[in-house]
């Protein structure tokens, strides 16, 4: 697929990158090329491209690619990275609220929370992704959730149209929003609460020390695998079903904290994506709970490459 292909896009400022790279732009350093890359200027960069974009073509958005595994096969259509020059700036607002840029880190909120007295996000401060991934899945962390924080997000579909959702309107469950999957967030309006910088301080203090303590956070890793099941917690279930430590080519389940791949250096997406569904098959084996996938798959296996969920059987 060429820009050709496409249409007419006189008036668009962004980059359009044919046959990108991706592996990258995520944290696991793996995956295929996207066949289209687009990377806007600014959201109205987004909507003019969206209305000139062949309706036919799928849409994918990536962020920081922290929570991401892109499949060896790459992605088809075209694929748009929000940058942070367009689409990560914070604002203070009146009534205690900041409004957030969708490309923005949620460490970085964390940190604008803080220099303007408000408390509410130091959760924020423990999750490496950005905030359209916050929303997409209500991002959340020690004991904190996007849900309790947001007031409204902003968004523009598919056709090129703008929505303003409410927090109601966003469907918000564990991990999980109910926003149709081409809706692409451009920006959330958030509410915090007053308090001591020295308290905010200290209680991102605690969310780091956690972090560096029991997850391996300076490894090629995608973050939390599987979400946590009703009453349960993932990694406990994986690390019953003996898969400490298990590796699958150059992936492997972590020795620290078992709910995190990590690629070791030579890994592909497909020994990732394996050994997830081989931990997911055993897993379900042992304690017959089927764990569900925290990091989002996208992309294409390559022929004769495609891996079943729990690998169709037992592991």
């Amino acid at each position: 697929m060429t820009t050709a292909d496409l249409g007419d896009f006189s008036g668009v400022r962004g980059r359009l990158i044919e046959s990108a790279p991706l592996a990258p732009f995520t944290w696991f350093r793996v995956g295929g090329p996207a066949d289209l890359l687009f990377q806007p200027a600014d959201p109205d960069d987004l909507v003019l491209f969206l209305q000139k974009l062949n309706p036919d073509v799928p849409v994918t958005v990536i962020g920081v690619g922290s929570n991401l595994l892109v499949r060896d096969g790459g992605i088809a259509g075209v694929t748009i990275r929000l940058s942070a020059k367009g689409f990560g700036q914070a604002t203070l607002h009146p009534g205690n609220r900041i409004l957030a840029g969708t490309a923005l880190p949620d460490k970085r909120l964390a940190a604008f929370a803080l220099s303007q007295g408000l408390a509410g996000f130091e959760f924020y401060h423990g999750i490496p992704g950005t905030i359209g991934g916050a929303l997409r899945m209500n991002a959340g962390a020690n004991g904190g959730e996007t849900r309790e924080r947001l007031v409204e997000a902003y968004a523009v579909d598919r056709h090129g149209l703008w929505r303003t959702l409410s927090n109601a309107d966003m469907g918000f469950t564990y991990r999980h929003s109910a926003v149709p999957d081409d809706f692409i967030f451009t920006g959330g309006l958030f509410e915090g609460t007053p308090a001591q910088t020295e308290a905010i301080q200290a209680a991102m203090d605690a969310v780091e020390e956690h972090r560096e303590r029991a997850q391996p956070i300076r490894e090629k890793t995608g973050g939390s695998t599987f979400t946590n099941p009703p009453g349960n917690s993932a990694w406990k279930l994986v690390d019953a079903a003996g898969c400490r430590g298990f590796r699958v080519g150059g992936a492997m389940v972590s020795e620290l904290h078992c709910n995190f791949l990590i690629n070791t250096g030579e890994a592909t997406a497909a020994d990732l994506e394996r050994l997830g569904e081989t931990v997911r098959a055993r897993v379900l084996a042992n304690s017959g709970v089927a764990l569900e996938w925290e990091i989002k798959r996208v992309g294409r296996f390559l022929p004769g490459a495609e891996i079943a969920p729990f690998l169709g059987e037992a592991a």
